[in-house]
């Protein structure tokens, strides 16, 4: 069974193709501002609590509740019920679908209930498992336990948000689930803030300049439950506007519940992998004091071109790999893979290059504000230009992954995902251990697990489809590095001659201001050095990038 997205349902009687553009483009606003939002909120709690104690604790003790998040509620239980919800819709009605539906939502309040009582209980013994180094900071450890507990109630939340949105979409409601992330962050940050200053007495008499204490933390945390559940509450609405009624149907062995774990599990298991890795960074990052902190602001930056350019292109190529793979034909398969794989790395090159470069003023624009310090800045930048190594890597193995489930190759990218999480730990234990190279060592490591799995499902998939000889591909990415190479040049150049201006004594928000005038022209430069290389080196990846922006614009105008 394959593990690829399910085709779109029928639509339901009057339903027109230009209503599935409108929605496709609904839901890609979505994912922007949420995207936006998210990192506003990151930055918010960055600047309450700085880069140590307080935001290490919390860091690590939303670890196990967004974990399971990730592995469970977005992922392969959203695909699954998603699926069999629409099939059993088209095929039997809606009565066995809002049966199905009952029937998960008291499983996973059921079954998600007794997994939060557990972590509840268990919660020492989870923050030993991830965080053992915690200890070494005289009370770190206990307030990590005490958040934890606090917090795990946040997987039942979005467990059920994942069901109510894959009911939604599957009856061609795309608007409102789809702005349900963003509805967590805005109320997260809110309630978090509100909730800091109502159980922090300190804060509160000192507003404008606040000092948050640990008490602060509490209040945060009852700000990101609430969150969670506006996550689930803003799409109630929609669910009584498309018929569902709640009705308690408890039956954990109903052949209905039995056919969604069927499709749940290869998820669930690669999608373990993943996160297994994530804990072992989350272990070994937890021995050193503002680690988490960094490493996360970091990565959270690393999210953008990856999810641009990554995911956008997966997105794009599966439709096509698939359908070229139903027609038998493998030279149109080879192709439209091929493509994707040169034009994510024409714009992830010179973007992890770019980062690389401009680092830490990045950092200092959006980080650097109240309790993030210098140092701070410093340490998160350091981190991103490691994670910087390996951007390449994460965006090509999400345009490889879906090729080989349009091959009905499950195995392979599971394969290769239990390899990288021996890899990681022996790299892990070399960089922290032997090398001594701190959270940057961690994050190096993830960029070296990412091109060791990408190198290992390409060369696979160059044995399966043909995608180009290797002089071919040689030739293409030494020409995209030395166009790269301008881009940093210029990005540098532009921000060391600005540099000075930049340090004269000035207000804070002229400063802010400031900064961001010189990283755009950095940025700016940046780009029209790498198109000038583009062209100087024939890479006419430029022209199609450069058409596909001009389609966009278009479309929007």
């Amino acid at each position: 069974m394959s593990d690829a997205p399910p085709p779109p349902p029928t639509p339901p009687p009057g339903y027109q193709p230009t209503g599935t553009r409108r929605a496709a483009g609904i839901v890609g606003l979505a994912v922007i501002v949420s995207r936006f939002f998210g990192v506003i909120r990151e930055q918010i709690f960055a600047a309450m609590f700085g880069g140590g104690k307080l935001l290490d604790a919390y860091l690590a003790a939303f670890q196990i509740p967004n974990l399971l998040r990730d592995l469970f509620a977005e992922g392969a239980l959203s695909t699954a019920f998603t699926t069999l919800f629409t099939r059993t819709w088209e095929k039997e009605g809606p009565p066995p679908a809002w049966l199905l539906a009952n029937l998960i939502f008291s499983a996973a309040l059921f079954f998600l209930g007794g997994i939060c009582l557990l972590g509840i209980i268990d919660a020492p013994l989870i923050v030993e498992m991830t965080s053992h180094g915690f200890h070494a900071v005289p009370g770190k450890f206990e307030l990590t336990v005490n958040l934890t507990r606090l917090l795990f109630p946040f997987i039942l939340f979005v467990s059920l948000a994942s069901v109510a949105m894959g009911m939604l979409n599957a009856r061609f409601v795309f608007g409102l689930p789809a702005s349900a992330s963003t509805v967590f962050n805005i109320v997260s940050v809110a309630g978090g803030i509100a909730g800091a200053y109502a159980c922090d007495p300190v804060a509160r008499e000192n507003w404008a300049h606040p000092h948050f204490s640990e008490r602060a933390l509490y209040g945060l945390c009852l700000g990101v439950l609430l969150g969670g559940f506006a996550q689930l509450a803003i799409q109630i609405p929609g669910l009584v506007k498309i018929g569902y009624r709640f009705k308690w149907t408890l039956n954990p062995g109903h052949p209905r519940l039995r056919e969604v774990w069927s499709l749940m599990w290869p998820s669930v298991i690669a999608g373990a992998a993943v996160q297994i890795n994530v804990l072992v960074n989350g272990q070994f990052a937890s021995q050193i004091d503002g680690g988490r902190s960094w490493l996360n602001c970091a990565f959270r930056l690393m999210q953008f071109p990856i999810g641009v350019f990554g995911v956008s292109l997966a997105t794009a190529t599966l439709p096509a790999i698939s359908r070229a793979f139903a027609r038998d034909d493998m030279a149109g398969f080879g192709q439209t893979a091929r493509n994707s794989l040169r034009l994510a790395f024409f714009l992830t090159i010179p973007s992890a290059v770019g980062l690389a470069v401009l680092a830490e003023p990045i950092i200092r624009l959006i980080y650097q504000h109240l309790h993030f310090t210098a140092r701070d800045t410093a340490q998160t930048a350091a981190a991103l230009q490691a994670y910087s190594i390996g951007l390449s890597g994460y965006a090509a193995i999400k345009i490889l992954v879906p090729c080989f489930y349009a091959l009905g190759e499950r195995t392979m990218p599971l394969r290769v995902s239990l390899i990288g999480i021996g890899a990681n730990l022996v790299l892990n234990l070399a960089a922290i251990k032997i090398l001594h190279f701190g959270h940057a060592g961690l994050a190096l490591t993830t960029s070296c697990v990412a091109l060791l799995n990408f190198g290992q499902l390409f060369l696979a998939l160059r044995k399966r489809i043909d995608i180009g000889p290797a002089v071919e591909w040689t030739g293409f990415l030494l020409r995209v590095l030395a166009a790269a190479a301008l881009c940093g040049l210029g990005a540098w150049a532009a921000e060391h001659f600005t540099a000075g201006w930049q340090n004269e004594p000035l207000g804070k928000l002229d400063t802010v201001w400031r900064g961001a005038f010189c990283l755009f022209l950095a940025l700016s430069t940046g780009v029209t050095a790498y198109g000038l290389g583009s062209i100087l080196f024939g890479l006419h990846e430029f022209h199609e990038a450069a058409a596909l922006i001009k389609r966009k614009l278009k479309r929007k105008k």
